[in-house]
Parts: C-alpha cells; structure tokens; sequence
C-alpha cells in the first residue's frame, strides 16, 4: 500500500498584516497536528502532517490578532478527537471550540461528552479518508440534533452539492458549508454548486459559509486569487449575517505553493472592505455559530 503524501509545514514567519481585526476576531477553520507518538494518526488517511503544535498556531494567531479559535478535528485522526480536546481544554471554551470526527455508530453518550469538551459539530467530506461522507447526513443529523450541533460538509467539488439541494434543504439541523463550498475559481459564480448553495443560505437561516481555503480553489493563483474575489462578493451579498472566515492552519498540502497567513488575511480585509461586515464575520457570526459569549 503506498504511503500517503507528507505535508509541507506552514510559512513560519507570518506577516503582521496591514488591517488591523476586531477584538474578539475568530479563526473558524484551523487544525493542530501534536507529537504522533501522544496523537496517533489512523493508518487509511489522505495525508501525513508535520508537527504543528498549539505554540505554533498561537504564535501565528498573536501576528494576526486572532482571539478565539475553531479546532476542527483533522481527518488524518479519524473519529478520536483528543487532540482538539486538549486545545479546548487548555485555552477553555471562551477562546476554544470545536468540530468533531465522529463515527456513524457513535453513542448518545459519546456525543455529550464531546459537547460537555466543547465541539459544536459533526464534519463529513466527500474529499479526505478518515470521517464519513454525505451518505451520513441523515443519520448524523438525528444523533446531534439533540445537542444543537451542525453537519460541517467537505465536499470534493462543489457539483456535488447539487443533487443534495433538497436533502440540505430538509436537513433538521444547522449545515456549514467548508471552503466556499469548495467551488472553484474557474468555475465562477454561475457554478451550478454554487448556485445551489447561495439558494440554501438564502432560503435557511441556520446555513453558514466558511470564507477559508481560496488559495487551494484559485485558478489564477497567488498573489491575488483574483478568480475568487467575485464568488465572496457574491457570497456577502447574499448572507453577510451567515459567513464566517478560517485561516485553515496550518494549510495541509501535499505540493504546491504554501501561503503566508498575513497576506490571506489582508485579501480577505480588501474582499470585504466594509468594516462592519468584516466585523459580522469574524466576530459576531461565529459567536453565534459556535456559543461564544
């Protein structure tokens, strides 16, 4: 069996950024990768990370002005949540939360004991090995409910959001879409999955977007992403009370070109130049998403 493909760890110098974020501003999308030896990975995953401890996501947070934190429990850990557990636990539930692995038999019990640690939610993906796909949205979502958790969905590409239009529709419990709903650049916003997503956040009020990861989803690349400017606009324009931004630390690729976190932070500043809705996003939105005071 080959080996899955080693990360390439994170510009460790990131860059003081030219705006300067609201107090209480939330990274919505990030994942730390500890000591394998304490966190083992599972064998069947995508990819294998490099140490990227709490220390050094917190020292990449204090250059950005970031305050409160979303660990989503990285897929190369599978249904054991432990290393997101223990950054909550460490930073505590006024600057931590989390969104879980679970699997599809997962107890009632397990479930509260990941609520009482701080996850808010379930992720799925159609694109990494290591949780369930969309075939779980059903059954995922009548095991959370209870708890007020959302399904986070990953998918593959953002077509495929088109024949579950119906079914995320109906869905009982609050969906969020990582990644723009991973459409791409190229595609553009008349993007059928794309379409499909801006009718669902505009029809729900318990449907959130993740503004993260468009340097994976550009088609004209760095520096300026050009190609997914317009699918923000166009995202702000239809729910600006229902997005959220993630820096996606430490930005786990296997290749390719690795971003500086204060030049993502400043596009994301000159995307969305109206200070109050850049103040939805990374403060007030979140907050309310994921329980913060």
């Amino acid at each position: 069996m080959s080996q899955p493909p080693l990360c390439q760890g994170p510009d460790a110098k990131p860059r003081k950024p030219k705006y300067a974020i609201p107090a209480g501003a939330v990274d919505c999308h990030c994942h730390v990768f500890e000591d394998q030896s304490r966190y083992p990975l599972v064998a069947v995953r995508s990819y294998t990370p490099p140490l990227c401890t709490l220390a050094d996501y917190l020292a990449m947070c204090a250059v950005l002005g970031i305050e409160r934190t979303v660990q989503v429990n990285a897929s190369v850990y599978g249904f054991d949540n432990s290393v997101s557990l223990a950054v909550i636990a460490e930073l505590g539930q006024k600057r931590a939360r989390g969104v879980a692995g679970v699997a599809p038999d997962v107890s009632a019990a397990e479930i509260q004991r990941l609520h009482k640690g701080g996850m808010r939610g379930v992720r799925l993906s159609t694109m990494v090995k290591g949780y369930g796909g969309t075939e779980l949205i059903d059954a995922m979502a009548v095991k959370i409910k209870p708890y007020g958790w959302h399904v986070q969905l990953h998918v593959d590409k953002c077509a495929e959001l088109v024949p579950l239009e119906q079914k995320l529709l109906d869905c009982p419990t609050p969906i969020v879409f990582d990644h723009l709903g991973r459409v791409r650049g190229g595609e553009g916003v008349n993007a059928p999955g794309f379409q499909a997503l801006l009718r669902i956040i505009r029809q729900r009020n318990d449907c959130w977007v993740k503004i993260s990861s468009w340097y994976r989803l550009s088609d004209s690349g760095p520096p300026h992403y050009a190609d997914v400017k317009p699918l923000v606009e166009a995202l702000v324009a239809a729910r600006p009370d229902r997005l959220v931004w993630g820096s996606n630390w430490p930005h786990p690729v296997w290749g390719g070109f690795m971003p500086n976190d204060g030049d993502l932070l400043d596009l994301f500043c000159e995307w969305i130049p109206d200070e109050a809705v850049r103040r939805q996003i990374l403060v007030a939105n979140p907050a309310r998403l994921y329980g913060f005071e």
